[in-house]
């Protein structure tokens, strides 16, 4: 990522999760200026203060044991140095390799309701039209009321075809008439919408565990990949959504959405970790430009 990118990506983030950076950066603003000295009564107040920003227990003990460890290779002693400190490790944490999908691929975007799964599709869109790569949409979410009319919306945006059945269709339906077009049409890239209804959790995972039966047979030489999108303002719940998704279609990233709507944006962490899940983009807005790559080192300056 170019640095002007960089620049741009940080500035969204800053902004998009306010909430958290104030909560979390002033509650260690509070710690810094109260103790004198590392001590064991400091990293106990700290590791509370990152549970209450949703970074998750087991996360935050792993995270303060590091930062002990650091502090002593480094000879710091003083409080006021470990924000710095902090920062470093969070981007360490969360650093992992760009989302470049081969050419062909398919892209299975899996999700629960409300959290702007189609939206995100259509923002996807956009983007890779924009890298020139050939676009094709699957509107395999044939549950929920109007999720194909929606989606045929960011087709139109975006100026890419899709293949869209009526509602109460059979998802594994869409998915093979959009293997095969785009085969006949040379796409180069497939984004699938699907359901997300955790309610009836079985069903979902079936429908999912068709659809990915159905691509692989289909997919000749396009590659497959899952990324999950996760609402930010869930907090640990998105971490329970992970583990079932993961189950039903084996994941390969995470699509950060609502960073601005919440302060306890440390969840993000909390999936890395437990899950080994990278995040490859994050949502920080509701205009077109508002899904970015994600930057680990930009992530963890805006939250601290």
């Amino acid at each position: 990522m170019s640095e002007e990118k960089k620049k741009g990506l940080f500035s969204r983030l800053k902004e998009g999760m306010q909430k958290t950076r104030d909560s979390l950066t002033r509650a260690i603003d509070q710690l810094t200026g109260y103790y004198k000295e590392l001590d064991d009564e400091f990293y106990d107040d700290l590791e509370a203060v990152l549970i209450g920003a949703d970074i998750g227990v087991k996360t935050t003990a792993s995270i303060i044991e590091e930062l002990k460890q650091k502090a002593v290779e480094r000879r710091l002693g003083d409080p006021a140095k470990v924000k710095d400190l902090l920062r470093e490790v969070l981007a360490e944490r969360m650093r992992c390799e760009p989302f470049d999908p081969a050419t062909p691929a398919v892209v299975l975007v899996v999700g629960v309701n409300g959290v702007g799964k189609t939206t995100q599709i259509g923002k996807l869109a956009c983007l890779y039209k924009s890298q020139g790569r050939r676009v094709l949409l699957a509107a395999a979410d044939t549950f929920r009321a109007a999720a194909a009319e929606q989606l045929t919306i960011w087709a139109q945006r975006a100026e890419v075809p899709i293949i869209a059945h009526k509602e109460g269709a059979d998802p594994a339906a869409v998915v093979f008439d959009a293997m095969s077009a785009a085969q006949a049409r040379h796409a180069d890239l497939v984004l699938v919408d699907t359901a997300g209804r955790l309610h009836n959790k079985s069903r979902l995972m079936e429908e999912l565990k068709k659809m990915r039966r159905v691509i692989e047979r289909e997919k000749g030489d396009f590659s497959l990949y899952a990324l999950l999108v996760l609402d930010g303002t869930t907090g640990q719940n998105g971490v329970n959504q992970a583990r079932v998704f993961q189950e039903a279609t084996e994941l390969d990233g995470l699509i950060l959405t609502k960073l601005d709507g919440t302060a306890k944006g440390g969840v993000v962490l909390s999936v890395r970790e437990e899950l080994g899940l990278p995040v490859y983009f994050v949502g920080v807005g509701e205009r077109l430009d508002d899904l970015q790559p994600f930057d680990a080192d930009a992530y963890a300056a805006a939250l601290l």
